[in-house]
């Protein structure tokens, strides 16, 4: 059965939009979520959050009209629920379901692929180099990217393909001309917008580093080496080769006030090592990792600003909503930041959470090894990104 089967509900059930249940999240909102998925589908990837108290009771309870009051022990029924599922269908059906019973209840629109496609900017206010600096959150999967803005120029980096429109109407929005799309590696977790914004007319720039992996379209992007620069109006980006995550990793220094790190460094985590060489490869990656934050990153100034492309549920925003920390506070707050080579490898390599869903296939489609319509790319995204290491004892007590 599918979304599209399920009958209508006897009675009207009011919806919300996945933007303004994320309103009343962020505004601290007491929000019971009954989320009506399969069990390994809520275990893999629910929203959560500090008041909301989530709930799953799959669907195919409600398909039996003497549905068993056990199933309903833990949904209040003194206070408002809102039921989503994956799509929107089952969701609105089980709300009927619960309304006909004399629950308060609502049910999200579009369910978790609505949720997926909520896509914030936020300025990064602590950011002190030429221009203006905006953090894009997606808060279903913790992906984040950059827009640099100096002048009458743009550029964005770690695009996502599925907000490749968004990144050229912001552009225009604030009268600039969005000159490149860089990537900091070939992602695991999410499909690139890099190639999408180069048929635009964009500038796609890739690191140099990962071509070796495969990828099909080198020739039509720019390759960025170790040390290369990149005018963008008065503000200049350069790049820091800083392997680990992946051979190719790379960061970029947005005019000496942010790195962009890419999956290398996160506020709250490292890299996890095993995403291109499986658990095989994970301990030379993780050498190479520690390598490269204590001689290319930690280096840096201590007010510069990390930027990572990740963030995970553990992550506290800073004061301007961004998740940004300057690597002085970072290496206070992280032991892996100041630990031993043999201790960190040892660390990163240990307890590594389950790999991204698809992420196989995720990889061959930022090579350009398999084509896939926006469709199939957005499904084969859906979910956590878990590209960093365990967050169990990397920070400080």
């Amino acid at each position: 059965m599918t979304d599209m089967d399920f009958p209508t509900p006897a009675v009207d059930v009011d919806s919300v939009t996945p933007a303004e249940l994320k309103g009343r999240i962020d505004a601290g909102e007491d929000i019971v979520l009954l989320d009506a998925r399969m069990g390994s589908d809520y275990e893999e990837w629910h929203i959560d959050g500090e008041t909301v108290d989530s709930v799953n009771v799959p669907y195919f309870h409600f398909l039996d009209e003497d549905l068993d009051e056990d199933v309903l022990e833990g949904v209040p029924d003194d206070r408002s629920v809102t039921v989503l599922c994956a799509k929107g269908g089952a969701s609105e059906f089980v709300a009927g379901a619960l309304k006909e019973r004399g629950y308060d209840v609502n049910h999200l629109a579009d369910g978790m692929n609505g949720w997926a496609r909520i896509y914030e900017t936020v300025v990064v206010e602590r950011y002190d180099g030429a221009g203006t600096l905006y953090q894009y959150q997606r808060p279903s999967s913790g992906c984040l990217g950059y827009l640099l803005v100096a002048g009458d120029e743009a550029a964005v980096i770690d695009p996502l393909r599925a907000f490749a429109d968004r990144y050229l109407e912001d552009a225009d929005a604030l009268g600039v001309d969005l000159k490149y799309a860089i990537d900091t590696h070939v992602h695991a977790d999410h499909v690139s917008g890099v190639r999408t914004l180069v048929e635009a007319g964009v500038e796609g720039v890739i690191p140099l580093a990962a071509v070796d992996r495969g990828v099909t379209y080198a020739d039509e992007v720019r390759l960025a080496a170790d040390g290369d620069e990149f005018q963008v109006g008065d503000a200049t980006i350069e790049t820091i080769y800083t392997p680990g995550h992946t051979s190719g990793m790379t960061s970029y220094l947005l005019d000496g006030g942010l790195l962009a790190t890419g999956d290398g460094l996160f506020v709250e985590s490292v890299a996890r090592p095993d995403l291109e060489d499986g658990s095989e490869g994970a301990a030379d990656a993780a050498t190479q990792l520690y390598e490269s934050l204590q001689t290319r990153v930690l280096t840096l100034p201590a007010d510069t600003l990390i930027g990572g492309a990740h963030v995970s549920d553990s992550a506290v925003p800073a004061a301007d909503g961004t998740y940004t920390e300057s690597i002085g506070r970072l290496e206070e707050q992280m032991d892996a930041l100041t630990m031993s080579e043999d201790a960190f490898v040892e660390l990163v390599c240990s307890d590594m959470p389950p790999r991204p869903a698809n992420y196989e296939d995720i990889i061959q489609t930022n090579l350009g090894q398999r084509d896939v319509d926006d469709e199939t790319a957005f499904e084969l995204e859906l979910g956590p990104n878990n590209c960093a290491a365990s967050q169990e004892s990397l920070a400080s007590d």
